[in-house]
């Protein structure tokens, strides 16, 4: 079958079965078994593909059917131009979270630093820093052994294994070093509002990574105290929040000592990130 055919014949699969991206996605998924960037299918319209990649071709349609996330059957997601590896263990890089990254690097341009990332996940936050602040180090810590692996497999690839460590670790139990900056993109979804994600979400995601408690400050609390004892006295803070939390999240940073520098917002105009200076130890 030529290639056009295919992705068409694809294309209207994933349509029929109320697949809103379903033209994105036949081409992303054919196009990164061929090897060949999603622009070059134009150019190839015409092309016979081999019977090896209309078989897997096929199955990865079907399990796109089954709502699986594309960055899950590619195994990879690009998020700050970088491919970064991604599995089941890990949650899926969101182009939200550039947002925070940018303003860290504008911040510590040309500065060596040493960074920790609470729930590291993939790596893609600290490994992202790094890659910009060629003089700094980093520690990602992580409670699911899978999402360390994976990190740790993403700093290898991205040759920053030895700027970065990645450490399974429980926050309650952290307490090694101080920090110029802490990030965090904890779980902040209320426990009540899961059964709301999308099916995408809620069948391969990792739970343990949204559910962020009843009212979706469980882990965000810990993060902020756990914070103002591991940062510098000056030391940055950017955490990531949830829809409606900017403001309690606001008062906790002030309970525990710190001092909003500037709020993110995402394209809703919803806070999505609020980056705090640590003032004074309580």
């Amino acid at each position: 079958m030529i290639l056009e055919n295919t992705i068409k014949q694809a294309s209207q699969i994933l349509k029929n079965n109320n697949i809103n991206s379903h033209e994105l996605d036949a081409e992303l998924i054919l196009s990164n078994l061929m090897g060949i960037k999603r622009e070059s299918l134009i150019l190839n319209n015409f092309k016979n593909i081999s019977n090896n990649i209309k078989y897997k071709y096929d199955s990865a349609i079907r399990r796109r059917i089954k709502r699986e996330p594309v960055a899950y059957i590619l195994g990879k997601k690009e998020f700050w131009s970088q491919n970064f590896i991604v599995n089941q263990a890990t949650l899926i890089p969101r182009p939200e979270t550039e947002l925070m990254i940018y303003k860290l690097i504008k911040f510590f341009k040309n500065k060596k630093i040493n960074i920790l990332d609470i729930g590291t996940g993939s790596g893609c936050i600290l490994l992202s820093i790094l890659k910009e602040l060629n003089s700094s180090r980093g520690t990602g810590i992580d409670i699911s052994s899978q999402a360390i692996k994976m990190a740790k497999i993403n700093s290898e690839k991205l040759n920053l294994s030895c700027r970065a460590n990645f450490k399974v670790f429980d926050i309650n139990k952290f307490d090694i070093n101080k920090y110029d900056l802490i990030v965090s993109n904890p779980p902040y979804i209320p426990t009540r509002d899961i059964k709301n994600l999308s099916k995408d979400i809620i069948n391969y995601e990792p739970l343990i990574a949204l559910n962020g408690g009843h009212d979706g400050l469980r882990l965000i609390k810990k993060v902020i105290y756990k914070a103002s004892s591991l940062l510098k006295t000056n030391g940055l803070l950017a955490i990531e929040i949830g829809y409606g939390q900017y403001r309690k999240a606001s008062n906790l940073l002030y309970q525990y000592g710190f001092k909003e520098t500037c709020k993110e917002y995402d394209n809703n105009r919803n806070v999505r990130c609020i980056i705090s200076t640590k003032i004074k130890f309580l």
